[in-house]
């Protein structure tokens, strides 16, 4: 179905529960050579942080985000909760990583995809893609669900996404749907599992996915089409990097709404992104409680 706006611009960025923080950075920024966009806090918990890795030029379509928990115990993907996430990759450099990192190859829609999971469970992977851009954008994200049609109509009716393909697999059928254009992150995968396991909440899960509005206008007449459908979506949040909007969508899943701006360098320089840390200013207040109960990082000229 074609909407009468323009579509979605791809990801905007995808946040996940992870273990101790300084083992996430260190994965993150040594092992993946993403690059430590911001290190804040959850603007909901501060007691915790929240680490963002990107691309080197910390563009949209890149960006992954972390709730740090020093203590919660690990959860589990299951139906109603984002599977994984993928890195968009040049097809020489597949090898590569697979010497470096283990994992599984196998192929799925033509293409050849290296499967692995970090250090705190979460599930991610890397997709040979022949138009893959600058390092640590994304390719896709998985859905879980049990039933793929309600979240599809939002995908095609809402977001602008088209049907483009099917495949059947060992332990359960993938659909995918594509955006038109060249953004990265404009693959959704909806996956439907012959065994459903029911999703828990904690480290190595993914928390939501961020889809990229063009523009405040954009954002807004997504917002308008959601409510007029009968979604619950929150008012606009300021995030302090982006704007955005929250609702949960059919199966479950949180999905986000973010704006490009005003970008990740409205604090501090783009040269020296996430050397210090930075607080919103509802916490500013509070910096050396915060700081005393965060745990110190060593961030190894991440």
């Amino acid at each position: 179905m074609t909407t009468a706006y323009a579509p979605i611009a791809g990801l905007h960025h995808v946040t996940a529960i992870s273990g101790p923080a300084q083992e996430n950075l260190d994965f993150y920024t040594r092992m993946i050579k993403t690059r430590l966009v911001k290190q804040t806090v959850n603007f909901d918990a501060p007691e915790m942080y929240h680490l963002y890795y990107g691309a080197q030029n910390a563009t949209p379509g890149s960006v992954l985000t972390f709730f740090n928990s020093e203590t919660r115990a690990r959860g589990q993907a299951g139906v109603g909760a984002t599977q994984a996430f993928a890195y968009a990759i040049a097809p020489d450099d597949l090898a590569q990583w697979h010497d470096t990192l283990g994992g599984t190859r196998t192929s799925r829609f033509g293409a050849e995809v290296l499967s692995l999971t970090d250090p705190h469970g979460q599930a991610f992977e890397m997709v040979a893609d022949p138009d893959a851009g600058t390092w640590g954008e994304f390719h896709s994200v998985t859905l879980w669900v049990a039933d793929p049609e309600p979240t599809a109509r939002i995908l095609t009716e809402v977001f602008g996404y088209s049907l483009a393909g099917e495949e059947r697999g060992t332990d359960g059928t993938r659909t995918r749907y594509t955006l038109p254009g060249d953004a990265p992150g404009r693959v959704v995968d909806l996956w439907r599992a012959d065994a459903p396991v029911k999703a828990r909440p904690g480290p190595g899960t993914i928390h939501h996915v961020a889809f990229r509005a063009r523009d405040a206008a954009h954002q807004q007449a997504l917002r308008e089409v959601l409510l007029a459908r009968g979604e619950t979506v929150t008012e606009v949040k300021d995030r302090q990097y982006f704007k955005a909007i929250y609702f949960r969508e059919p199966a479950g899943i949180l999905f986000e709404i973010a704006t490009d701006g005003p970008g990740f360098d409205i604090d501090e320089p783009m040269a020296t992104l996430g050397q210090s840390l930075k607080l919103p200013p509802q916490h500013e207040a509070r910096r050396a409680e915060l700081e005393s109960r965060l745990p110190p990082l060593d961030l190894h000229h991440a």
